[in-house]
């Protein structure tokens, strides 16, 4: 079985911003599986399903994000996965143009809480990462507003794109192997 979490902030207020593209991410994934989001255990939203015949369970962490790591390794302990061969994490990177994606087997948390966060609560820097772009910090805007503000219009269909890459991405982890996913989309 695989967790596929993705990172964001809980709050209304946060739907939609540039550091919860973890959560549209997760979002994307119960739509097009047809996955309920329905459950709140382990101090995150869930959804149980299957992703091309494998069974995965979605999570929105609802710790905020730099407490991600409490209800990831919550998760990783109650389902008894390996981390390093099923979790997928899914978060937001402004190193990343808009829409890019990098996916990842392990690494540092290159300044990302979250990760930060996983990686101290899991012992380990070895998990897969799907890293979705939301661009740089334009020169003299202050780093948290620009994490927690929305995308421009012109933004919104490259996002929309990157959401639906991340969809394929984490079947093709799923179904095949990380491997063929970088190959793919790196």
């Amino acid at each position: 079985m695989y967790i596929i979490a993705g990172l964001g902030n809980p709050e209304r207020k946060y739907d939609g911003t540039r550091h919860n593209i973890g959560f549209s991410a997760i979002t994307a994934i119960a739509d097009e599986y047809d996955i309920s989001l329905n459950v709140k255990k382990h101090k995150a939203l869930c959804g149980m399903g299957y992703i091309e015949g494998q069974k995965v369970l979605i999570a929105q962490p609802l710790t905020y994000m730099n407490l991600s790591g409490e209800s990831i390794r919550e998760l990783v302990d109650y389902y008894k996965i390996n981390p390093e061969e099923e979790l997928i994490i899914i978060y937001d990177d402004i190193n990343l143009d808009t829409g890019r994606l990098r996916i990842r087997e392990k690494g540092s948390a290159g300044g990302h809480n979250g990760i930060k966060s996983i990686i101290a609560h899991l012992g380990t820097q070895t998990f897969k990462r799907v890293r979705i772009g939301v661009g740089e910090k334009p020169a003299g805007r202050d780093l948290v507003d620009y994490v927690l503000g929305r995308f421009d219009r012109e933004e919104e269909p490259v996002i929309r794109g990157a959401l639906a890459d991340t969809v394929e991405v984490c079947k093709i982890i799923v179904a095949d192997d990380i491997r063929t996913a970088m190959n793919k989309f790196n």
